[in-house]
């Protein structure tokens, strides 16, 4: 039982730096969407995660890096998206 538990804990206590390192990959992949999206989504989750349930900070800014990638792709890419819809309207 008590093995049990202390799995459960190191669980708790490994996530919040994971969603960080996954917020860090995110942001640092942005041009790569098939790396940057769901690097960024799962930090998100796992950061909301871990804030709700432990307040966390590391499991905050992991949240926020993750928005912070995801973001920056997701602009990336419909500006690109954009430039090339208007380079054959002409």
């Amino acid at each position: 039982m008590k093995k049990e538990q202390m799995k459960k804990e190191e669980n708790r206590i490994v996530s919040h730096i994971v969603a960080l390192v996954l917020g860090i990959i995110s942001t640092l992949t942005t041009f790569f969407w098939y790396i940057a999206l769901p690097t960024g989504i799962a930090a998100i989750i796992l950061g909301t995660k871990t804030y709700k349930s432990r307040g966390s900070k590391l499991g905050l800014s992991g949240m926020i890096t993750g928005i912070v990638g995801v973001s920056f792709c997701v602009l990336i890419y419909i500006s690109l998206i954009i430039i090339i819809l208007l380079q054959y309207t002409y």
